[in-house]
């Protein structure tokens, strides 16, 4: 127990995939070597041993540890950005392709679990992106029009019925996306990597890779405990990525988000909050989501870091006081927080390290469907040397310029909007 008697990473309590692996104690020659054992790297390492690939994924800590372990755990059709802004920053055709892409993702991951019974709470409710303020609305409408256009099953709910559907107070409307749903992070994480080792690729935890070099043919990957050699090579570590040797890999900047999780409320209360099992998350310039977990807890969070906890705490109790006054004074049990890989246009990227090399990054808080689809896409672009087939197109290096300013700026604005709501109230 810490942080005033509150324990760590809920998931990490809940979680039903009791997936462990070794570290790395020998040296391997394989087809494909992954480096991180997120959602990306799991889906990429599934992929390719169900074709017939020998695949070796390392974590320098556990699976799940990083952000796929963190996160909210809301399965969403596309990315924060709107699908029209996604065509203004890719070009018509290309931003076409990765929203048809993206718009396929709950499905991808709803059907993996099913496929593989992965224990994660899967709830396929949809989600509701809520209007924190009367102009959030507009924002909804917009949103709403683009989706609509694209044939997305979404349905805009005015403030009456969005606050009588959800049970939450104080929305001024939301926009129900019915593709959608929520899972526990952690243990879908956790579930692809015991499906990629039963498909026959090897896993190894705690083994972290030191450096990375091109030699002829072959990557060689020296890892603490051995050296792995294959002809392809894929680095998905995003938020966590840990310096080695060897690669130019890319800049992005990391946004901290911290979460909060009562303790389980009683039946009558928990049938009021979320019944159809929505994830949620709201048009607030610094975003807060919340959601349900099949114990009946509420999960609460925001942009901050863990170190300002005493503010952003209080500024937490005080919204969920707002948001669902029934249950106000119910206790958090739960505090963690992790680490968010943004980019200036908040797309992600596929980034070429070399020959049969590649990096993916920059999913900018949407990493559970575009990482599960991302992962799969690289794995048979590395299968069969096409990257045509690929959902974003590679680039050769990404740079993000002021990176050390724009972290720190994400929570200079997070203190300032969670201090001065208590000056306001």
């Amino acid at each position: 127990m810490d942080r005033a008697g509150k324990t760590q990473n809920l998931w990490q309590t809940t979680c039903a995939e009791p997936f462990e692996a070794p570290a790395l104690a020998e040296d391997i020659a394989a087809d494909l070597i992954v480096i991180g054992g997120g959602f990306t790297g799991c889906s990429a390492a599934l992929t390719a041993a169900q074709s017939g690939m020998s695949v070796v994924l390392i974590e320098a800590e556990t699976v799940g540890h990083g952000g796929s372990g963190r996160n909210v755990g809301l399965v969403n059709a596309g990315l924060w950005l709107p699908p029209d802004a996604v065509c203004d920053e890719l070009g018509q055709e290309a931003g076409t392709r990765l929203n048809t892409a993206l718009a396929k993702g709950p499905d991808t991951v709803f059907d993996l679990i099913e496929e593989h019974g992965i224990e994660c709470e899967p709830v396929r409710g949809g989600t509701l992106h809520c209007a924190h303020a009367p102009g959030g609305f507009s924002e909804l409408q917009e949103r709403h029009r683009q989706q609509a256009e694209r044939g997305a099953p979404v349905r805009l709910l005015d403030g009456e019925e969005a606050r009588s559907h959800s049970g939450i107070t104080g929305i001024h409307g939301a926009l129900h996306d019915a593709r959608a749903g929520t899972i526990q992070p952690l243990a879908y994480a956790k579930g692809l990597a015991r499906a990629a080792q039963e498909a026959g690729a090897r896993v190894f935890e705690n083994t972290r890779a030191m450096r990375i070099a091109r030699d002829a043919d072959q990557w060689r990957v020296e890892a603490a405990g051995g050296t792995l050699t294959a002809p392809r090579l894929l680095v998905a570590t995003n938020a966590y990525h840990q310096p080695f040797e060897g690669a130019e890999l890319p800049t992005l900047t990391p946004v901290n988000f911290f979460q909060l999780a009562t303790a389980p409320l009683g039946h009558n209360q928990a049938a009021r909050i979320l019944p159809g099992g929505e994830g949620c998350w709201d048009t607030g310039k610094v975003m807060s989501a919340f959601r349900t977990d099949r114990a009946g807890r509420v999960i609460f969070g925001a942009m901050g870091l863990p170190d300002a906890l005493g503010l952003h705490e209080a500024w937490a109790r005080r919204a969920f006081s707002r948001r669902f006054p029934d249950v106000a004074e119910h206790p958090f049990e739960h505090f963690w927080s992790g680490r968010i890989a943004m980019t200036s246009d908040h797309l992600p990227k596929i980034m070429r390290i070399g020959q049969g090399g590649y990096a993916i990054f920059g999913y900018s808080g949407r990493g559970i469907g575009p990482g599960t689809l991302f992962g799969d896409a690289i794995a048979r672009a590395l299968m069969s040397g096409d990257e045509g087939g690929l959902p974003i197109a590679p680039v050769n290096s990404h740079k993000e310029r002021l990176t050390w300013a724009k972290g720190p700026f994400f929570e200079v604005a997070a203190r300032l909007i969670h201090g001065v709501s208590a000056r306001l109230r």
